[in-house]
């Protein structure tokens, strides 16, 4: 008997579908899905063989036999043993059974949260992984739907459902050749009702697909919705917009809802669809077996196995309706998962990327422009014909009007992005030609609001370099200004700092930092507004622990406050993506362009004030 296969979407061929699955997943658990396959059927087969016992035994059981009576041909029993032995064997058939469904299980589970854990890592890396022009376009939400509801959906269609469905389809096979062996033609009767539970399969199937998807899209949805409501709670907590944000995820939640149910009312009412079939069948053997019977045709035995055979039958084939619409759901989820792992990062490195040398670096932009968005889009660049350097030892400071493309310089240096025309070069060579990881090594980076992971103060500045010692992270926390506030705490280095270290200030934040900064002890710093955001007294503090990190490095920083970048060896004025001005504080503001007049709005066109860098131990927290 040819069993109905799980309806495919037309969209994409499924062999290559199904290839990829098992490359990708399957495959690294293959002992595993192989054993579960077996003991599923094995428990599938001596099922069909316990029924198949029930013709001898009800036969021999109720009928007197003189003398030894054989069963199927094969195992001649002594009359006298019949009432012993039947029941033995029965119940070591099923022992052995049991034994099989409880190992399937077992395996079932182990495979199936094995591949969990393999989907769930590989989308942790491509997202870690992705470009950020990539994370900028796509809501995290998206990912968090992923990892936790597409990777479940595909987990549950390829262990319990590919096992059960075998299992099933087996067991139904089985039992349509036993079956067969009673009485052909009233197996070819059952038969007959094949096309017409083909087709149900295929119906339902279609239904819960596109329910699948429908639940998919509104699941990331939901996932978006609920981290940006978190994100915003202060927002909408002063804005009073408690109530619309209820309304609008509720929304959402019963958009999802109304995909979900409809999957599961495919499941649900395949079942019965295929039973009723299923009990016409039945009418139809029990009509044909009565007059078979009557003319001798058909013993008790033989038909009472038959009817339970077409009962297992009828069992086996509403599971494999039900696990067709599963293994459709995981179809989907599969295609959408691998759509999303298949997205090449565009920052890669050359198959020749060489290390970048250890030592002094001169950073270099040559005429760069660079759009976030290309030509055809119809989007402006954000930085046309761009060029300043960098000597070792050297502090240049990037000052001008927000939105004129200060802070994309500072990312076009790590790779962040990479330039659309010009070379960004570090000791001459094109930061392309360079390992990823060399380069990155090479570069701190300190920006306004600095993130901390919910981890330990020590972990926390230790997150760039491995293998610090304590020693190491004290001596980084003390140039840092942050030793003092930090023994303070109760816990010391090992105080957690919370969500995005909610628990520390932001001054002793951005110490922290400060401190990750040093001991990562870069050749090359980059500071985005890294005092911006601070008060007069915390400024102060951080401001002195930047003048040391900044000694002997080659720094770029940002600042929209001009009193922090009088000092800087040379000042580049951008506006509107290029470089309108350069030049000390003095003479810019001699010039009297675009920074004299930023200089005038913030009172600082008079002398230079003379700073003083107070030593680590004078700071304090």
């Amino acid at each position: 008997m040819t069993v109905p296969a799980p309806a495919s979407d037309t969209r994409e061929p499924l062999r290559p579908l199904l290839g990829r699955i098992w490359r990708d997943y399957l495959s690294r658990h293959k002992r595993a899905f192989f054993a579960s396959m077996f003991f599923a059927a094995v428990s599938g087969g001596l099922t069909a063989l316990l029924l198949k016992f029930l013709e001898p035994a009800i036969d021999l059981l109720f009928t007197k036999h003189e003398g030894p009576v054989e069963v199927w041909g094969l195992v001649t029993i002594p009359s006298d043993k019949v009432l012993i032995l039947i029941p033995l064997f029965i119940i070591m058939v099923a022992v052995i059974r049991s034994l099989a469904m409880a190992a399937q299980s077992a395996l079932v589970n182990r495979l199936g949260h094995g591949i969990v854990g393999d989907i769930q890592r590989q989308l942790f890396s491509g997202m870690i992984r992705a470009d950020l022009s990539r994370l900028r376009g796509q809501h995290s939400g998206s990912f968090v739907s992923s990892v936790l509801f597409d990777a479940n959906l595909v987990r549950e269609a390829f262990t319990s459902g590919v096992v059960n469905y075998t299992q099933n389809a087996l067991m139904l096979l089985g039992v349509i050749i036993a079956m067969g062996f009673i009485d052909l033609p009233l197996t070819l009767i059952v038969l007959l009702g094949v096309p017409v539970v083909s087709w149900i399969i295929r119906r339902f199937g279609q239904k819960s697909r596109k329910a699948a998807r429908g639940a998919m899209v509104e699941t990331e949805a939901l996932s978006s919705a609920l981290m940006e409501n978190l994100d915003g709670v202060r927002v909408i907590k002063i804005e009073n917009r408690e109530a619309a944000e209820e309304a609008r995820v509720g929304e959402v939640i019963a958009r999802r809802q109304r995909h979900i149910i409809k999957g599961s009312d495919s499941r649900a009412f395949a079942g019965p669809a295929s039973d009723i079939v299923a009990y016409g069948i039945v009418a139809a053997v029990m009509a044909y077996a009565g007059w078979s019977a009557s003319q001798g045709q058909m013993t008790v035995g033989a038909f009472a196995s038959f009817i339970g055979m077409l009962l297992l039958a009828g069992q086996a084939l509403r599971q494999v309706t039900n696990l067709t619409t599963v293994l459709s759901e995981g179809l989907t989820a599969a295609r959408r998962l691998f759509t999303a792992l298949d997205i090449e990062p565009e920052i890669r490195e050359a198959s020749n990327a060489i290390e970048l040398e250890t030592g002094p670096v001169t950073v270099a932009l040559d005429h760069v422009s660079f759009a976030y968005q290309t030509r055809e889009d119809g989007a402006a660049p954000t930085l046309s014909d761009v060029s300043l350097h960098v000597a070792p030892g050297e502090t240049i400071a990037l000052v001008g009007p927000s939105g004129g493309g200060k802070s994309t310089i500072l990312s076009l240096l790590p790779r962040f992005y990479d330039v659309t025309a010009g070379a960004v070069t570090i000791n001459g060579r094109d930061v392309r030609e360079l390992k990823l990881q060399s380069l990155r090594d090479h570069i701190a980076l300190v920006t306004q609001e600095p993130f901390l992971f919910d981890d330990t103060i020590a972990a926390n500045i230790a997150y760039g370099r491995k293998g610090a010692t304590a020693e190491q992270i004290i001596e980084a926390a003390r140039s840092a200004a942050a030793h003092d506030f930090i023994t303070a705490l109760p816990e010391g280095y090992a105080t957690r700092v919370g969500e995005a270290g909610m628990r520390l200030s932001g001054g002793q934040r951005q110490r922290v930092a400060i401190a990750r900064a040093f001991l990562k002890d870069a050749p090359i710093l980059l500071l985005d507004e890294a005092t911006s955001a601070l008060d007069t007294e915390s400024e102060a503090l951080v401001q002195a622990a930047l003048e040391r990190l900044m000694h002997g490095r080659a720094t770029l920083m940002i600042a929209h406050r001009l009193s922090t970048v009088q000092n800087a060896d040379r000042i580049y004025v951008i506006d509107a993506g290029r470089v309108v001005e350069q030049g000390t504080h003095a003479s810019l503001v001699k010039k009297g362009g675009l920074y004299a007049r930023l200089a005038r709005q913030q009172s600082l066109d008079g002398p230079l004030p003379v700073i003083a860098s107070p030593l680590p131990d004078e700071t304090g927290a």
